[in-house]
């Protein structure tokens, strides 16, 4: 049977493929089916195939299974790829995608299941890019330019979505053109809400005043030139990261609104408390680190001295600020990681944490760890695939994978944020 474009094929689903598609397989063919559940029968249509790989959608669920669950709003839309599957099932289905990687990928497999923390599923999200057309504010459909609304996904705050319908009444009511998209973020409260605006060539950011009703600060850009206007209050915002619960340890960090930083609300504190557990006293190199999440949540913790290296411009003078507060014990590089490696050594105890971007670590990166000889190295990841191919090296390096857990930052998507614990052994 040919599997063009719109053919349509019986299949049963077999597991859980990264991506949020589960994996089939017809006639030794492998299919990656959308909205779907492992067990189910289902018939589905074809809707492309790419690098020997056919793509195809459910129409019809012949045998549904019972972790099925009614959802709302549009599936592809952001936020909701994973949304028809009960939410202790899709935890379950994340660990086995850690597994199948690490088995696939490294070459590692694991002995058990990872365990997977949970996340209330709406109202968790503290950042989010919006594009902009036509006066409307939305995410892109999955594969496409089309807009789709943002509050069907209920991953953002009542607040937050009554902050784009007014601002959308704004775009319209005053004829505004020339947004490209908004940056939004938040504290953990929502407390605070900043906005960035990313503008067209020639676009003169004074118009937008109008939006900044109900934020702390706004700020926005031009594509043809650099630099950023502020337009009004502050962009930057501050939250109190608890690291210790019993001994009522804290760290204040503070952060623009262009700064990454982690975006679920609910498990941030989890998931610091969690790396820094891993963390034993001694010297600590943060690597890609941000407004400083995880070195200076260890500095506060008690862990010194601790070193931060970031390159990005504006992560990395927030994260100067923040760092201000522990005096020597906190010491900041901000310049690239790759760059920092070139000459790094370390103490034979140094603990390295890294939480690179999606694309993992770079070669050099890797290698310069490697060559540093830190005792352990915590991995924090938001690609798994990256993660085990990343940790194939270090292990090959004599490193040994001693624990790896999940954290379920993205509900209802398929991401998952991974920690993996490597010691030098």
């Amino acid at each position: 049977m040919q599997l063009v474009p719109g053919a349509f094929i019986s299949l049963d689903i077999e597991k859980p493929a990264a991506g949020g598609r589960m994996l089939a397989r017809h006639e030794r063919r492998v299919i990656l089916v959308s909205r779907t559940i492992p067990g189910e029968r289902v018939i589905a249509r074809v809707e492309r195939s790419a690098n020997g790989v056919v793509y195809a959608e459910a129409i019809n669920i012949v045998t549904p299974s019972p972790d099925r669950r009614e959802m709302s709003g549009d599936w592809r839309c952001g936020g909701n790829v994973l949304g028809h599957i009960a939410y202790p099932c899709q935890l379950e289905l994340k660990a086995q995608i850690i597994q199948d990687a690490f088995t696939r990928i490294a070459h590692l497999p694991l002995s058990s299941k990872p365990t997977i923390v949970g996340s209330p599923e709406q109202g968790y999200r503290m950042r989010a890019r919006l594009h902009a057309q036509n006066g409307r504010l939305g995410f892109f459909r999955e594969g496409s330019h089309e807009l789709c609304e943002p509050t069907a996904t209920g991953q953002l705050l009542p607040t937050t979505n009554a902050w784009i319908a007014e601002a959308q009444d704004v775009l319209r009511g005053e004829r505004l053109t020339g947004l490209a998209g908004i940056e939004i973020a938040e504290t953990m409260t929502g407390d605070q809400r900043a906005c960035h605006l990313e503008l067209h060539a020639g676009i003169d950011a004074e118009k937008f005043r109008g939006l900044a009703r109900g934020l702390t600060g706004l700020s926005a850009e031009r594509t043809d030139r650099p630099g950023v206007t502020l337009l009004t209050g502050s962009t930057t915002l501050t939250d109190r990261i608890r690291v210790d619960m019993e001994q009522g340890t804290e760290v204040q960090l503070a952060r623009d609104v262009r700064a990454f930083f982690q975006g679920n609300r609910f498990l941030l504190e989890p998931l610091v408390r969690r790396v820094v557990s891993h963390v034993p006293r001694g010297p600590v190199v943060d690597l890609y680190a941000g407004v400083g999440l995880f070195g200076l949540s260890c500095a506060a913790a008690g862990a010194q001295p601790v070193l931060l290296v970031e390159g990005d411009l504006t992560s990395g003078a927030d994260l100067q600020r923040n760092a201000a507060q522990f005096g020597g014990a906190a010491r900041v590089e901000r310049r690239s990681v790759e760059a920092f490696l070139r000459s790094a050594r370390f103490a034979a105890d140094t603990t390295v944490i890294v939480d690179p971007p999606r694309a993992g670590m770079t070669r050099d990166a890797v290698y310069g760890i490697i060559r540093a000889e830190p005792d352990r190295v915590i991995y924090v990841s938001c690609d798994v695939a990256t993660l085990a191919r990343d940790a194939r090296v270090l292990v090959d390096a004599k490193y040994e994978l001693q624990e790896i857990s999940g954290m379920d930052l993205f509900p209802n998507t398929a991401h998952i944020e991974t920690i993996a614990v490597f010691a030098r052994h």
